[in-house]
């Protein structure tokens, strides 16, 4: 990618950010932008040092996370404000989203940009869309809404929200054409991640970890909902594979904002983990390990990336689980599945997420080199299908986003659909 490093963007001349609630500085084209959980804000800073490269004079205002902001950001409101998911586990927040809802329309509003982009985070990206749908702004959202998953009526919401949409996926084009709306394939942000130039030596040596120990990848999620469902259990199932792999040595990678809490949470293990937090000792780990346990989401695809086998898990509420079956249409939750059209890697959810099956599938993996290697095969099956046509994924949704912003106005704010 012929861009600026990350490090270096937020010095350029040609990379304008300002305070939130400030007017807009008439330097250039102003795109505002919104990310609502981490994964996002890593697709945000990609996207924008690939615009920088393609116009240096654009300014950028809106939501995001250390990520964006190390690019000059300057986030309206903290972007964990807005990193809950679950039907239940969104409830307690109801009031304090909508405030933020209010802040973050009132914010377009006074700034008046050139394009909107919103980022993943449906719950909160869909409903911004809506509010300012009627006041001509050219929007774009990144990531499309896996409405083929689960809640396939909400696809007669979209006509009209956004100008184009951007998908990771390469069956989703087609699946929204079916149903009247256009989208288009930018490639997924996971072949970006640096996750390959991950150093297993170096990983060792800087955590004093024994190279004959094996390394257990732990990844309990980036959100605050998630983590304290999933690390207890992660907790028993490590004292039963200690049985049989007294020397194992588990990893924690997680995003900075949610360190404190699973510091917190595992200051009475047994066996203390190592907790990484930047990205570079997070690849080197990848690299170091012998298996995972995720939980479900992105991540799944950073650990095929990788070449890390690994058992999928995740834990709601209750209700939001009994909730979540009656509306998911897909055969499996994990990508890595999903994009396979087979079970690739195991996927223990829910009442299945328990330490003894948890313990059984990462016990078969770190003593089945034969099961590992299955997983491994399938992985650059999958991968494979995840390019753009051309470049990277950040430079092909960069594109995109130019292409619109060029447009007369009254080309782009047209409704999209191709039954028109």
């Amino acid at each position: 990618m012929n861009s600026l490093p990350e490090s270096e963007l937020a010095h350029q001349p040609g990379n304008r950010a300002f305070q939130p609630g400030a007017p807009t500085p008439q330097h250039g084209r102003v795109i505002w932008i919104l990310a609502g959980e981490a994964s996002g804000d890593v697709i945000g800073a990609r996207l924008m040092l690939a615009l920088h490269a393609q116009d240096p004079t654009l300014v950028f205002a809106g939501v995001g996370g250390g990520r964006m902001e190390a690019l000059g950001l300057h986030s309206l409101f903290p972007m964990s404000d807005l990193a809950v998911m679950g039907l239940v586990e969104v409830l307690p927040r109801v009031r304090h989203l909508r405030q933020r809802l209010l802040e973050a329309v009132q914010d377009i509003e006074l700034r008046k940009p050139d394009l909107v982009v919103t980022i993943d985070s449906p719950g909160f990206a869909l409903r911004l869309l809506q509010k300012i749908e009627n006041s001509g702004f050219k929007r774009v959202h990144y990531v499309a809404p896996q409405v083929w998953a689960w809640r396939e009526n909400r696809v007669k919401e979209f006509p009209g929200l956004w100008d184009r949409l951007l998908c990771l996926l390469p069956f989703e084009p087609e699946w929204f054409a079916q149903r009247g709306l256009e989208a288009r394939f930018v490639g997924h942000p996971v072949l970006q991640s640096g996750v390959r130039q991950g150093n297993a030596a170096r990983f060792r040596t800087r955590h004093n970890i024994p190279e004959t120990a094996p390394v257990l990848i732990l990844m309990p999620g980036s959100r605050r909902s998630e983590v304290p469902k999933l690390l207890p259990v992660f907790r028993k199932m490590l004292d039963i594979v200690r049985k049989t792999h007294p020397d194992i040595c588990p990893v924690i990678p997680v995003a900075p904002v949610i360190a404190p809490t699973v510091r917190n949470l595992i200051r009475k293990w047994p066996v203390q983990p190592h907790i990484v937090t930047d990205i570079h000792d997070k690849h080197d780990a990848f690299a170091a390990a012998q298996c995972a346990l995720t939980k479900s989401g992105t991540s799944t695809l950073e650990l095929a990336m990788g070449n890390v086998p690994m058992v999928v898990t995740y834990r709601v509420n209750p209700l939001t689980a009994m909730m979540a079956r009656r509306m998911i249409k897909v055969p499996y939750v994990a990508m890595v599945n999903l994009l396979a059209g087979r079970e690739v890697v195991p996927e223990m959810l829910q009442e299945n997420c328990t330490p003894e099956k948890l313990a059984d599938m990462v016990s078969k993996l770190l003593d089945d080199p034969a099961a590992a290697k299955k997983q491994q095969m399938a992985f650059e099956e999958v991968l494979e299908k995840l390019s753009p046509a051309v470049g990277t994924p950040a430079d092909a949704a960069a594109a995109e986003i130019m292409d619109l912003l060029d447009e007369p106005v009254s080309r782009s704010s047209k409704k999209k659909k191709i039954s028109e």
